[in-house]
């Protein structure tokens, strides 16, 4: 084991250090929850969490599951990370554009949020999703406790049982785990990274709340489907019990909860092998799940429905009660907050690019900055092709680097050409008036700091593939190329 010495540094904390509950929920959309507008599903526990703390206005994840998951542990852009791809590997090897090569594991060697907080004295837990490595340590579905310590944790799971995924996605299992390991941790405190599976698909709940929203009209399928309302509802009540449990302990008082999503919902899925016509490639909508109102697209899109999601911090003694932020946060802030919170530091050879936002919970505004987002790959599901993004105050940018999909008669045509677009966030936060046109230079700028930050993190500006195919170029496939 390294060292204390040179692995961290310690910080005394400018208050008592809390414990860390930092609850990460799997493809909600910005609107799940009632404090954030939706008219189908009450959350009350979550509600109450905003009620006692911030809630978060202009959160934002990257909108895929393994790349926010690497940004959370890391404090790293997927520029820098590596990981800007869902795992194991699959990917477009003759498409237009050139996906550039990207990490496939979290090595065991990376500086993690739980290394930082167990080397300052915590205990940690990772418990549920994991979704960053493949084979003996662990893979989609959990980290394997005989491997948690390589990554910062204390403990991890030994399985995760295949009937209660089927039952509700594990959500009251894994509840159960939380309220175990938190009871066991009386003499240091503890970091317990609670990452549900829910609410991604395969959806499930209890049976009794999914005919609920069945005898109120909601569909089996489509939008706003019946079971995936009942997820939702499903979601809260176990987090409510995980809340309560907090108040019946006494370690309410001393414990941030933190509470977010890895990406939006899914709004519009799409299928991933295109059909041909006489006017070149379509993609038709395959399934759809719950609106994104008033944002545009969802899940895997560079749009801010697959980008913005809820964020809520109860922090006593830092944070005032109901309190509502603008401020746009990046899910490579949490890290560091936490970092700072318990007095501690990364190594000096690990960049982080996210902020301490302890300040800002606690009132005092941050200066601005801009946010970034890097996503060179395909994903046909979402009509993802290689771009990147850049958001600077009110104003967001999205460069696709070599060909797109445009809306055509309920599906997605294929146009092999680079675009850029731009946005006012504030005017329009549904995206649907394009200034680049009007506002070149504008665009321009925004465009030149993009490249320059891609280039700072050691990545690549996504380019002409000299492999492409016509023929198979929007082809997915999961047989690696050499």
């Amino acid at each position: 084991m390294i060292s204390r010495r040179t692995f961290l540094s310690l910080a005394a904390p400018r208050r008592p250090r809390p414990n860390f509950l930092f609850i990460l929920m799997d493809d909600m959309a910005a609107r799940a929850l009632s404090c954030y507008g939706n008219p189908y599903v009450q959350t009350p526990n979550l509600d109450r969490l905003a009620r006692e703390g911030t809630r978060f206005t202009n959160a934002y994840a990257t909108p895929q599951c393994t790349p926010t998951r690497a940004t959370l542990l890391t404090g790293q852009y997927t520029a820098r990370n590596g990981m800007w791809h869902v795992i194991p590997w699959y990917g477009t090897p003759w498409a237009r554009v050139s996906e550039p090569a990207y990490r496939e594991q979290l090595s065991r060697e990376t500086f993690t949020l739980g290394k930082g907080l167990r080397q300052a004295g915590y205990a940690t837990a990772c418990l549920g999703k994991w979704h960053l490595t493949t084979g003996a340590d662990g893979n989609y579905n959990f980290l394997k406790d005989s491997a948690a310590a390589h990554y910062g944790f204390d403990r991890a799971l030994p399985d995760l049982p295949k009937d209660e995924m089927a039952a509700d996605r594990a959500v009251r299992w894994l509840t159960s785990r939380a309220i175990e390991f938190i009871d066991s941790e009386a003499t240091k405190p503890w970091f317990c990274y609670l990452s549900h599976h829910a609410t991604h698909r395969q959806l499930a709940a209890p049976p009794e709340l999914v005919e609920k929203y069945r005898k109120r009209g909601f569909p089996e399928k489509g939008l706003n489907q019946a079971i995936a309302l009942a997820s939702m509802e499903h979601m809260d009540a176990e987090i409510g019990r995980l809340l309560r449990h907090l108040d019946k302990t006494g370690q309410a008082s001393r414990t941030a909860v933190i509470f977010t999503t890895d990406n939006g919902g899914i709004f519009e899925q799409y299928n991933h092998v295109p059909v041909r016509d006489e006017s070149g490639w379509r993609l038709n909508l395959n399934d759809r799940e719950f609106e994104s109102a008033p944002f545009r697209a969802g899940k895997g899109f560079a749009y801010e429905g697959g980008i913005r999601v809820p964020a809520i911090v109860r922090w006593p003694g830092l944070t005032p009660g109901g309190r509502v932020e603008h401020t746009p946060v990046h899910m490579a802030d949490w890290m560091p907050t936490m970092l700072e919170a318990a007095g501690a530091v990364a190594p000096r050879n690990h960049a982080i690019d996210g902020v301490s936002l302890v300040s800002l919970l606690a009132g005092r505004p941050m200066a601005g900055r801009d946010l970034f987002w890097y996503m060179p790959l395909y994903d046909l599901r979402w009509a993802a092709t290689p771009c990147a993004v850049i958001r600077s105050g009110r104003t967001k940018l999205i460069e696709y680097f070599g060909d797109h999909f445009v809306p055509e008669n309920g599906a997605l045509r294929y146009t092999p050409q680079p675009k850029v677009e731009m946005f006012d966030l504030f005017d329009d936060p549904a995206e649907a008036n394009d200034l680049a046109p009007s506002r070149g230079r504008e665009a321009a700028a925004l465009r030149q700091r993009l490249h320059r930050w891609i280039r700072s993190c050691g990545a690549v500006i996504p380019g002409a593939n000299p492999r492409h195919d016509p023929a198979r170029e929007l082809t997915e496939t999961r047989e690696k190329p050499a």
